[in-house]
């Protein structure tokens, strides 16, 4: 706010003067509180600051290769270069995207033979990743879903899942999913939850590799747990951000998100192109609705389209070009499966290894959850004081709840992390 000058009066040689004098007026935000910092950037912060050449950082959850450095993937140059030889403009997209990428991610998720594909059922917009995915969905819903304006999630669920939908006005109810006690899914908790809440309620899962846990339930479990839902009148919303990078397989991580779609379920779906295409900065991802018909389809495309102009009117054009290219270049497309293969191999990899060194060292505890969780993230089942002795001791950063990104894994640490692991252990 700018000064205000303010009239006083002062004595010189024994008469009153006039003078003025400025009087800092209090700001408009004085009552804003200082908010928290965010738990992941504070451990990476944390892990600058620390000068212990064996420091790891476990806490980020982006890919590193084996030598612990950002990987850019081969096929992704290589649809840079094409796309620069096509000297594009720089014209906004239209509110709902690239059409090019969007019709390629729903046939990446749904399959080419898909019903929804085949027949034009799906509502498909560009999205800000998969942050902007969940935002429009959860808008969406809190528009349009009239029976309950609530979303159950698993407990736990990735952490901005519930300050989306908090943030469009959505209410934030939890059913069990992770048992501390096996590290593993708590199957029956989650079928006891789901049989428990509203008929017709909504219901987020994640379609594979769990964040922030890395567990899955099984295909049985899938299917039994499609049953329930379409028994119910529950419905479905995915989030998909792991497609490829889960098991290396793109068909067999779409597993539950194609099935339930088998079983005559309608869905929402939120995907995201930064952890499979290494795309973390270029913001590419899509948000779908399937439909039950063609008219249902533009009905409710013409809204998503409503509801995302506000929010940033158009997407970015970079990362979609980039994605599109690969997905809809055969070459590209083929070599792209590959390095994501290759990415979802050295994470498994790292999983092994960890587990084997833990063995070799000599630990009694049961460590087997490490291998048969999967994806990025892995849930240790290390307590907060194990933590703690881990970062203090050892220079190992991770999440106070015992999460490690094991992207961070790589050959010339796995070794000095499972000593750590040992130590904090005995």
């Amino acid at each position: 706010m700018a000064l205000v000058r303010a009239p006083s009066l002062f004595l010189r040689n024994g008469l009153a003067s006039a003078c003025t004098t400025f009087i800092r007026p209090r700001s408009w935000w004085t009552e804003v509180p200082l908010g928290p910092p965010d738990a992941i950037l504070g451990v990476t912060e944390a892990f600058k600051r620390d000068t212990n050449p064996n420091k790891i950082n476990l806490g980020a959850g982006a890919y590193r290769d084996d030598e612990g450095k950002l990987y850019v993937l081969p096929c992704v140059r290589e649809a840079e270069k094409r796309i620069m030889a096509k000297n594009l403009d720089k014209e906004y997209l239209p509110i709902a995207g690239l059409s090019s990428f969007t019709s390629a991610a729903a046939r990446l998720a749904f399959g080419s033979n898909s019903p929804v594909i085949k027949n034009n059922l799906n509502a498909t917009v560009q999205s800000v990743s998969g942050t902007g995915a969940l935002r429009i969905g959860a808008a969406f819903m809190n528009k349009f879903f009239n029976h309950a304006r609530c979303i159950y999630v698993p407990d736990p669920t990735w952490g901005n899942h519930v300050p989306i939908f908090k943030h469009a006005g959505m209410n934030i109810e939890r059913y069990r999913f992770y048992d501390p006690l096996t590290c593993g899914f708590n199957f029956d908790g989650a079928i006891e939850d789901l049989e428990n809440i509203p008929e017709r309620s909504l219901v987020l899962f994640h379609v594979c590799a769990h964040n922030p846990t890395g567990v899955d339930p099984s295909p049985d479990q899938w299917r039994e747990l499609a049953s329930l839902v379409k028994r119910r009148s529950l419905f479905p919303f995915f989030d998909f951000a792991y497609q490829g990078f889960a098991s290396g397989d793109c068909t067999k991580d779409a597993f539950a998100l194609r099935h339930f779609v088998d079983e005559g379920l309608q869905v929402a779906l939120c995907q995201s192109f930064s952890k499979n295409m290494g795309l973390y900065g270029e913001r590419a991802g899509a948000f779908t609705m399937t439909a039950i018909d063609e008219n249902e389809r533009a009905a409710i495309e013409s809204q998503l389209k409503i509801l995302i102009r506000p929010m940033y009117s158009n997407p970015p054009r970079n990362g979609a070009f980039i994605a599109s290219e690969i997905l809809n270049n055969e070459e590209l497309n083929a070599q792209w499966l590959v390095e994501v293969k290759g990415m979802a191999d050295r994470i498994i990899s790292m999983r092994t290894q960890l587990r084997d060194n833990l063995t070799k060292l000599g630990s009694t505890r049961n460590w087997a959850h490490i291998t048969d969780q999967i994806g990025m993230f892995c849930f240790t089942g290390l307590n907060q004081e194990q933590v703690h002795r881990l970062t203090q001791e050892f220079s190992v950063y991770l999440t106070k709840d015992g999460r490690i990104s094991v992207a961070g894994v790589c050959s010339n640490n796995v070794e000095y992390l499972a000593r750590a692991m040992h130590e904090v252990t005995k």
